[in-house]
């Protein structure tokens, strides 16, 4: 129950409600910001407070520090100068303790405020419905263009929760291939040492790192898959594939000693260009997927904004 007899009265109250806050969540995660700010500073302050305090320490207790200060004629000056350096970093320490103080109080004073506001959006989007309701019902212009807003933001908002899905899969295949790309990048540094010292250990070091990336390219591979359907709901068709790096085409290189070393290092080489234009198209995929979630929030806050007006106006 609300203690406003008017719609739009009741309607403007709680969207005033519900602008405090946001500007109050707004302007806790600015303080949030500052704290930490505040705590790593703070942090390194006390270690250099305690480095300049220990100098100051040697040089009055006649030890080492001391007597070689003596000796040179400047134990004066430099205890001078190591108290001036110590009281400066004191005071500055003093300031961003008074900071933290400050800045605590007033986290204090938005979580007072925000545990008053606690369910003003809900509020307010309650009564947006309840209006909404009554203005389809009576058949106006404004219920109307209502049901057609309801429409546009349903689907509007479903193309927002499939490109998420499709961007995060691609993101999750960009780092699979990624593990490709660094496991043959082992395999081919091992490959040049191999061609250039030989040897058993090369061998078997350039063998570890293409067993390593033949695990990482059937698991990339599940990725690119994942991705692949994923992007079928947003309408595109594609099948992503990564070059034949499986366990048979490593096999060849293990034990057939035909090949020589230098065939190897080029077919490691030749995959590792392969999988570099995957990760490349994956990358580029992601980054069209970016553009388009930007464009589909900002139609969602678009039709919002036209829905709440509609209401509020109607």
């Amino acid at each position: 129950m609300t203690p406003y007899d008017n719609a739009a009265d009741a309607l403007l109250a709680a969207r005033e409600r519900v602008r405090r806050l946001e500007q109050l969540t707004s302007r806790r995660e600015a303080v949030a910001v500052q704290l930490d700010e505040v705590g790593a500073l703070l942090g390194d302050l006390e270690e250099q407070l305690a480095k300049e305090e220990r100098d100051v320490s040697k040089l009055e207790g006649g030890g080492f520090a001391a007597l070689l200060s003596g000796l040179t004629g400047s134990r004066e000056e430099r205890l001078a100068r190591e108290r001036a350096e110590a009281l400066a970093v004191r005071q500055r320490l003093d300031g961003q303790r008074n900071r933290l103080e400050w800045l605590n109080a007033d986290r204090a004073a938005v979580d007072e405020g925000l545990a008053g506001l606690g369910t003003a959006r809900e509020e307010y989007d309650a009564l947006l419905e309840r209006e909404e309701r009554r203005l389809v019902a009576s058949g106006a212009p404004e219920g109307r263009e209502l049901v057609e807003i309801g429409h546009r933001l349903a689907d509007t908002r479903a193309g927002l929760v499939e490109h998420q899905e499709a961007h995060q899969a691609g993101v999750d295949a960009l780092h699979g291939v990624g593990e490709v790309l660094r496991c043959l990048g082992g395999a081919r540094g091992a490959s040049r040492w191999d061609m250039l010292a030989g040897g058993g250990f090369a061998d078997m070091v350039e063998h570890g790192h293409l067993r390593n990336a033949d695990e990482a390219a059937w698991h990339a591979q599940q990725l690119l898959d994942t991705f692949s359907r994923e992007l079928v709901d947003i309408g595109v068709h594609v099948t992503p594939k990564l070059p034949k790096v499986d366990t048979r085409w490593f096999a060849d290189m293990f034990f057939d000693n035909i090949i020589t070393d230098a065939i190897k290092h080029h077919r490691i080489a030749e995959t590792g260009a392969a999988v570099a234009d995957v990760a490349e198209w994956v990358r580029r995929t992601v980054d069209g997927l970016d553009l388009r979630l930007e464009e589909l929030a900002r139609q969602r806050d678009a039709l919002v904004a036209r829905r709440e007006k509609v209401i509020v106006t109607g």
